[in-house]
C-alpha cells in the first residue's frame, strides 16, 4: 500500500509539473518536457498493473509447479446448474458447453501430456449403470479422471462400479449417497487413495437448497505422468 501511494504521489507531482510549465509558458527543454510526460504516463501504468492481481491457469488462487496440471472443477447446482471441469485453463464441461447432465459427469485426460481424451455423463437417476461400467473398464493407465455429480449420482450405482471407482483413488465413493454432492480427481494405475475429493451428503437439516447439499468445488495441481 505504501509503495502505490508513493507512485500515486510522484504522477501526481510530475503531471503537476508538467502542466503549470505548459500554463505559464516556463522555458523548458522540450525534450526535458517530454521526459516527465513519459515518467508520467509510466508511474501511472506501474500503478494500474501493481494493484492488478495475477491470474492463473483455470483460475486457481496460485501458480501450480513445473510438471504439474492446474484444475478446478465444481459439482452442480441442485438441478439447475451443471457442473464445470477445467483443467490447465480448458474448460472440459460445463452447462455453457452444453456437454453436462443428471448423474456423475467424467472428463478423461491424458497424464502426460494433458490433453482432453473424452468427456461422457451418466444418468444414475434413470440410466442404466451398465455403460458406465463399461466405460470404468476401458480407461486406459496413465489416465487423468475427474467427476462431478448433478442432481443425483448415486441412486444407481451398485457394487461394481463404485469399486472401479474406488481403484482410481476415491474413498468417499462408498459412502457416496441420493443426491449427495462429490467431486473427484484421480488416475488409472494410480497406487495411494487421491488427495482431491469433496463430499457433502444430502441433510435437509443442511442443505443450502430445497432438497440438495451445498455446491462443491475444489482444486488443485495434478502431477504429470512421468516415464
Amino acid at each position: 500500500i505504501g509503495a502505490a501511494k508513493l507512485i500515486v504521489v510522484v504522477a501526481i507531482f510530475l503531471l503537476t509539473f508538467y502542466v503549470i510549465s505548459q500554463v505559464f509558458e516556463i522555458k523548458m527543454d522540450a525534450n526535458l518536457g517530454h521526459i516527465f510526460a513519459y515518467l508520467s504516463l509510466k508511474f501511472c501504468y506501474s500503478l494500474s498493473t501493481a494493484t492488478k492481481p495475477p491470474r492463473y491457469k483455470c483460475g486457481i488462487s496460485k501458480a501450480c509447479p513445473e510438471k504439474h496440471f492446474a484444475f478446478k472443477m465444481a459439482s452442480g447446482a441442485a438441478n439447475v446448474v451443471g457442473p464445470k471441469i477445467c483443467v490447465e485453463d480448458n474448460v472440459l464441461m460445463s452447462g455453457v458447453k452444453n456437454n453436462v447432465g443428471r448423474g456423475i459427469n467424467v472428463a478423461l485426460v491424458n497424464g502426460k501430456t494433458g490433453e482432453t481424451i473424452d468427456t461422457k455423463f451418466f444418468d444414475m437417476w434413470g440410466g442404466d449403470v451398465a455403460p458406465f461400467i463399461e466405460f470404468l473398464k476401458s480407461i486406459q493407465d496413465g489416465t487423468i479422471v475427474l467427476m462431478g455429480t448433478y442432481d443425483d449420482g448415486a441412486t444407481k450405482l451398485n457394487e461394481e462400479a463404485r469399486k472401479l471407482i474406488a481403484e482410481l483413488g476415491s474413498t468417499s465413493i462408498t459412502n457416496l449417497g441420493f443426491r449427495d454432492n462429490w467431486v473427484f480427481c484421480g488416475g488409472k494405475g494410480i497406487k495411494t487413495k487421491s488427495p482431491f475429493e469433496q463430499h457433502i451428503k444430502n441433510n435437509k437439516d443442511t442443505n443450502k437448497y430445497e432438497g440438495w447439499p451445498e455446491v462443491v468445488e475444489m482444486e488443485g495441481c495434478i502431477p504429470q505422468k512421468q516415464d
